[in-house]
């Protein structure tokens, strides 16, 4: 594995900084609306000069650049160091377009890839329903078409929304044809959740927090969708939604981020006095170990992808890894803060902290991190997709119903 990146690699750095000394920060006193406008206006000119949406062809809003991973790690390198807005996050450009790209219409990608990147359409996920989950195979959210044939009429209920509450937009999966496999009965559909058919209620949770509306359930009742908006061919949505599904997981198990987190642990238990404590020592030994194998995984995949070979089974590894990771350390910043987190009162100050989102929010972190386990897909199906699709293991005879 070579992890040098090459003279050209680092003259194409110094072009990068180049670039963010003389667009980036904003001023100090920026606020509001004016400081959204030089967000947007930043990302175009980085977009312009090749830096994001290096995949996404100009037609579409992108910068159409040929495939280059060193140029791609070098710049989010650089955009990290600058603390620089890269590309708008979210469902929409991780998955919804992605899987446009690949799946969808030429008028598809014209009505909606521009408008995502440039963050107009927010995207929330239709799969899971209360009852199916990790079996999304199980949805019953009926769609039927018209008696035109020109819209799909949507009935049924998505649970566990992501980005629920602001989504404008959503691609999910309903059951078009009842008495097919059901694998084979399902179909893909974008959807407007803009209309009198559609209600949405957040789902409250544990960590209290004013509009911190992580999840949201969605009820349709007669909504409509053109079927100009099917994505891929009717009953055919389960196969497209494995595309989907992809680009989630390898945004989920990405490696930024995790060094940081674990910087702010340590930080932490200096704080809470504990740092010389052998046993919080031995803690955060093992866990660094496990984030350095985070770290060097990432570049093993970087370089194969650098070189041209196959990466095997460590990108499938990822996101399993990232979530036991950050549920160790959310397990020894628990024991750590100890009683704090709950008297002290949330805010600025105290070791529960819940004030700008981010690495230190540990209450939060606390919590949520078991929900990571079922995001993206469930920690034990993953095992099951590293083992069988990785290493070439047999088929779990559980799920398989041969047991």
């Amino acid at each position: 594995m070579d992890l040098s990146y090459g003279e050209a690699a680092e003259a194409f750095r110094a072009e990068v900084r180049a670039f963010l000394s003389l667009h980036w920060p904003p001023p100090s006193d920026m606020r509001g609306t004016d400081l959204r406008q030089f967000i947007r206006t930043f990302r175009a000119l980085a977009i312009d000069q090749g830096y994001l949406y290096r995949a996404i062809p100009k037609r579409y809003g992108g910068s159409e650049q040929p495939v280059d991973v060193i140029r791609a790690q070098v710049i989010r390198e650089e955009f990290a160091r600058a603390h620089a807005p890269t590309e708008v996050g979210g469902n929409g450009v991780n998955m919804t377009v992605p899987t446009l790209l690949e799946k969808g219409t030429d008028a598809q990608k014209e009505l909606f890839i521009r408008k995502t990147l440039e963050g107009d359409y927010i995207w929330g996920q239709g799969y899971s329903e209360p009852g199916a989950g990790s079996d999304l195979a199980s949805v019953r959210t009926r769609g039927e078409l018209s008696a035109d044939g020109g819209k799909w009429i949507i009935n049924g209920q998505k649970i566990w929304t992501s980005q629920g509450m602001q989504a404008t937009h959503m691609f999910m999966l309903v059951r078009t044809e009842p008495d097919a496999p059901k694998h084979d009965g399902i179909t893909y559909l974008l959807i407007d959740l803009d209309q009198p058919g559609v209600t949405r209620r957040p789902i409250r949770q544990m960590t209290g927090e004013a509009g911190d509306h992580t999840f949201c359930e969605f009820f349709f009742d007669n909504a409509e969708t053109p079927v100009t908006w099917q994505v891929g061919e009717r009953g055919q949505g389960w196969y497209v939604s494995r595309t989907t599904l992809k680009h989630e997981r390898a945004s989920i198990g990405g490696a930024d981020g995790l060094g940081k987190q674990f910087a702010k642990l340590v930080e932490l238990a200096k704080e809470v006095g504990r740092i010389d404590d052998p046993i919080v020592r031995d803690r955060l030994t093992q866990i660094e170990g496990f984030v350095l194998s985070h770290r060097y995984s990432s570049y093993r995949i970087f370089s194969c992808a650098a070189a041209g070979e196959d990466a095997g089974a460590v990108p499938l590894m990822m996101k399993l890894l990232l979530t036991e990771i950050g549920h160790d350390m959310a397990l020894l910043a628990q024991d750590l803060i100890g009683e704090h987190g709950f008297v002290e009162p949330a805010g600025a100050g105290g070791r529960g902290n819940r004030g700008p989102r981010g690495p230190e929010k540990w209450m939060d972190q606390i919590m949520g991190s078991l929900g990571n386990s079922i995001a993206g897909g469930a920690s034990n199906i993953q095992r099951n997709i590293i083992g069988e699709r990785g290493l070439g293991l047999p088929r779990d005879l559980a799920m398989s119903g041969e047991r």
